[in-house]
């Protein structure tokens, strides 16, 4: 694992590796841009009053939280162009990755809605407010401040998860690493700079959530 001769031949192809690493930030942005809506969507959903929408979400919530993400993936990626759908990889991945990243992210800002006190929408209509125009100008604004650490450690989940994408062909970068690994028959060293590399990712969002979250809990000037 650790001859030198390994470690050169990793050196001299490393742009693989940066192509699979473009790819994974692609897809997680991507992805990212889509789990906040169906977050919103579905929070909205839950905590709206309507009992039908509150099903519906929580339907969906139960079905893509209890189910393998991987499953979700190949599912979609089988399916689709047998019902006349044809997508890249790139876009199967992207979707399935928000699909169950959304079914927490529903539930983090549902949380956050019902943290709000009550009294902050009874004031609001007290005033003259609509129903939407209190959710949009009062509680979704402070509700986006509580659900912020928790949707911060969902997006390091989704980069994590992003590795699904090697089993759709996905061009990512822990495709790329087992693609090259498998070529050379130098697996250590790949999966050694690819861990590394998603450490990179992740570890910073990491800190920062918890430096976030200790400065709302006051515990950091």
């Amino acid at each position: 694992m650790f001859a030198w001769f390994k470690w050169e031949a990793l050196f001299r192809n490393f742009d693989v590796f940066l192509e699979g690493l473009w790819v994974t930030v692609s897809v997680s942005l991507t992805a990212l841009v889509a789990t906040l809506a169906i977050s919103l969507v579905v929070g909205l959903a839950r905590t709206s009053g309507s009992r039908r929408s509150s099903r519906i979400a929580g339907a969906y919530m139960s079905f893509f939280q209890n189910t393998p993400l991987v499953v979700q993936v190949l599912f979609l990626y089988n399916a689709l162009p047998r019902i006349g759908i044809m997508l890249s990889s790139f876009a199967v991945g992207s979707i399935g990755l928000a699909l169950y990243t959304g079914a927490f992210g529903g539930a983090v800002v549902e949380a956050a809605i019902r943290a709000v006190p009550k009294g902050q929408t009874e004031a609001a209509l007290s005033q003259g407010f609509s129903h939407l125009q209190s959710m949009v100008m009062v509680i979704i604004p402070q509700a986006m401040r509580i659900a912020l650490p928790p949707m911060a450690n969902q997006l390091v989940n989704l980069i994590k998860n992003s590795s699904i994408m090697a089993m759709v062909a996905g061009g990512d970068l822990m495709y790329r690493s087992d693609s090259w690994a498998s070529g050379n028959l130098y697996y250590g060293p790949s999966f050694i700079v690819t861990g590394l590399l998603y450490l990179a990712l992740c570890l910073p969002l990491s800190l920062i959530v918890a430096r976030f979250e200790r400065m709302q809990k006051g515990g950091v000037a």
